[in-house]
C-alpha cells in the first residue's frame, strides 16, 4: 500500500538532502528597513565641510605670506654709519604688529647711523636708525692719536661719553709732587668731556689708534694743541644715572 504526500497549497516543496522531498518550507527573506534620507541634513553637512576646507585654505595662505625685509648682516655699534654690506635681504612671515624695513628702502638706510647697537641676524626696524649726526651744532671734531697705554682696553664705540685727560710731562709731574710734599695741594689734571664719533684701526707697527671726538667749539683748538704734544690720555666717563 502506497502513501502520497501532498504539499501545502502555495508553498513549494524543497528536495531533501538525498533527493527526497522535504516537508519543511523555505524561510522567507528578511525585509531590510531602509532609512529615510534627510536632504536638509545632507546639505548642512556638505556646507560645513566646505566651510572648514575654505578656512583651512585661508589660514594656510595667511601663514605662508612672506615679506621681503632687511636684516643686519654684521654687528654695527651705536652711532656707526650703516653701509650696504651691513644689511641683507630676508623673506620672513611677520605679524602685522612687527615694524620692519622693506628691502625696497635699503638705499635710504645706507649712510644713516645706528641709533642702538645692531646685532648680526636681527631684524632691522625703523627706530634703530637715525640721520642725526653725533657732532652737534656748536661742536668741533678733533682726532686724538693714542697709544695702547693711553686708552682703556675696553672697546670704544660711537656715541660713548669719554674724558680727555691732560697728562703733564715728567718735569712738571716732579714739581707737582714736590709742592705736594711741602703741604701745598697738587694741581688736578685738566679734563675735557667729549663724545666718541669714530674709532680708527690701530697702526700695525705702533698700535696707535686715532679716536675722533666731538667737543665744544671753544675747546677744540686747545685739545688739538694738547694732542700734538702727545700728553693726553682717554678714560671712559661714568655713566649717567637713570
Amino acid at each position: 500500500m502506497s502513501s502520497t504526500t501532498t504539499a501545502a497549497p502555495g508553498r513549494p516543496s524543497v528536495p531533501g538532502p538525498a533527493g527526497r522531498s522535504g516537508a519543511e518550507p523555505a524561510a522567507a527573506p528578511r525585509m531590510v528597513r531602509q532609512r529615510r534620507r534627510r536632504p536638509g541634513l545632507i546639505a548642512l553637512s556638505v556646507a560645513l565641510i566646505a566651510a572648514g576646507g575654505l578656512s583651512g585654505a585661508l589660514l594656510f595662505t595667511a601663514s605662508g605670506e612672506r615679506s621681503s625685509v632687511l636684516v643686519v648682516a654684521h654687528d654695527v655699534p651705536m652711532g656707526a654709519t650703516i653701509t650696504a654690506s651691513d644689511l641683507a635681504p630676508a623673506s620672513l612671515a611677520l605679524d602685522p604688529a612687527v615694524k620692519a624695513v622693506p628691502v625696497a628702502k635699503r638705499s635710504s638706510m645706507v649712510g644713516k647711523r645706528a641709533a642702538v647697537a645692531l646685532k648680526a641676524g636681527s631684524l632691522l626696524s625703523p627706530g634703530q636708525v637715525t640721520s642725526v649726526s653725533l657732532v652737534k651744532a656748536g661742536e668741533q671734531l678733533v682726532g686724538v692719536a693714542l697709544k695702547p697705554s693711553q686708552l682703556p682696553a675696553t672697546r670704544l664705540g660711537p656715541g660713548q661719553k669719554v674724558l680727555i685727560v691732560s697728562t703733564p710731562d715728567p718735569a712738571q709731574a716732579g714739581a707737582g709732587a714736590g709742592a705736594g710734599k711741602a703741604g701745598e695741594p697738587a694741581v688736578a689734571p685738566k679734563t675735557l668731556a667729549a663724545t666718541v664719533v669714530a674709532v680708527g684701526v690701530p697702526a700695525p707697527a705702533t698700535g696707535v689708534v686715532v679716536v675722533d671726538v666731538a667737543v665744544p667749539a671753544a675747546d677744540g683748538p686747545t685739545l688739538a694743541a694738547r694732542v700734538a704734544t702727545g700728553a693726553v690720555a682717554l678714560i671712559i666717563a661714568p655713566q649717567e644715572a637713570g
